[in-house]
């Protein structure tokens, strides 16, 4: 993505135009002439950029923006939001408050299709949503009515390192243990990552998880862990950091799976799921279904937004994961940060809906979809 210009430098870059324009201009002595001639000229310049950062402002003064997230309140997407609830309207012309509203419902899609649909696309609403609504519409869900690449995506907040950790009471110690012995674990709906990733390593390579569903949220399927209910549960790193990262620092789990392209720096020994591939054709499947990990946590808006509004919208994202404040406040999250500008996370989707037919055709099978 080039480079973006705060409105200070396109001020001064405005500036230089003119003065440049003035001394190769009038050189000549036709002094009056020429400063209505520049004078003229500099309008044309400077008043489609003072209208159209003025339109965006006026706008957004005294308007409240909506974040919707396709999860329960609690999780690790929850606090995502809620951070950028609190962080974002401060980088955007007119200062607008921003809120929060919880759509949980068939893995975000009910949230994707309400954003995609029913809501205003003026620029007020924006999403958290999962990360795997991309490939879901590539591989023909019949419950996606949206078109992801319709969407206006602002930027990424982090990459989606999920995992699958066990009780360390349970006889599934690790990965290969789960290849013999059957773990039980919490999740929340079938089209959720939690059900969708562990149930994606029993029809690729074999393992035996059993997934419960029907748990409201990663809080609630925690607690059963802890009441005995099942054994392990999946989940992203940075969110089981959040909630219980006394279940790392004492052992009271095994980290079992890394479901990503790349493995966690923090996590080296634990192998990813691609790295558990026996053959090509597996491997190409995996790799399929785990680039919603590169799509991460991100935030987007509808479809047809007016594109100074988009534009304000992606430069207020940027300088949000920068500010001083923000980190910050992410640190003390104990949260993963690793951004990305809109218009690239726009290329990752793209690259997702692209993919080769063939590939595709192998994941269909065994992708669990609504």
């Amino acid at each position: 993505m080039a480079a973006q210009q705060p409105h200070g430098s396109r001020q001064h870059s405005v500036r230089g135009r003119y003065k440049a324009m003035r001394q190769g201009s009038c050189a000549f002595n036709f002094n009056l002439n020429c400063s209505v001639i520049s004078l003229t000229a500099l309008f044309h310049i400077v008043a489609p950029i003072s209208v159209s950062a003025q339109s965006v402002e006026n706008f957004y003064q005294g308007k409240t923006i909506n974040l919707i997230v396709g999860y329960p309140s609690g999780g690790a997407p929850d606090v995502y939001a809620r951070l950028v609830t609190r962080h974002l309207g401060k980088h955007l012309p007119g200062n607008p408050s921003v809120i929060l509203r919880n759509m949980p419902g068939a893995g975000s899609i009910l949230a994707a299709n309400h954003i995609f649909n029913v809501v205003p696309k003026d620029g007020t609403i924006l999403g958290l949503l999962a990360p795997t609504l991309p490939l879901e519409e590539a591989l023909g869900s019949s419950a996606s009515k949206y078109k992801a690449s319709g969407f206006n995506w602002i930027g990424r907040l982090a990459t989606n390192s999920n995992i699958t950790f066990i009780m360390n009471t349970s006889q599934v110690k690790t990965i290969a243990d789960a290849f013999d012995k059957v773990a039980i674990l919490s999740a929340t709906g079938r089209s959720s990552t939690n059900a969708i990733y562990p149930t994606v390593l029993n029809n690729v390579l074999g393992t035996k998880f059993k997934v419960v569903t029907g748990y409201e949220g990663s809080a609630p399927a925690m607690l059963a862990m802890e009441r005995g209910e099942v054994e392990g549960h999946s989940a992203t790193y940075d969110g089981l950091k959040n909630q219980h990262n006394d279940w790392i620092t004492t052992k009271k789990i095994n980290i079992i799976v890394q479901y990503s392209l790349k493995p966690n720096p923090e996590l080296p020994d634990v192998p990813t799921a691609v790295d558990l591939a026996r053959t090509p054709e597996q491997a190409s499947v995996l790799r399929a279904i785990f680039s919603a990990s590169d799509i991460g946590k991100f935030i987007l808006t509808t479809p047809d937004v007016p594109m100074e509004r988009v534009t304000a919208l992606q430069l207020a994202f940027d300088a949000m994961v920068k500010d001083p404040d923000f980190l910050s406040d992410a640190e003390k999250l104990r949260i993963e940060l690793d951004p990305l500008p809109g218009l690239e996370l726009q290329k990752i989707v793209e690259e997702v809906q692209g993919m080769d037919a063939q590939v595709l055709e192998k994941v269909r099978p065994i992708y669990p979809l609504n």
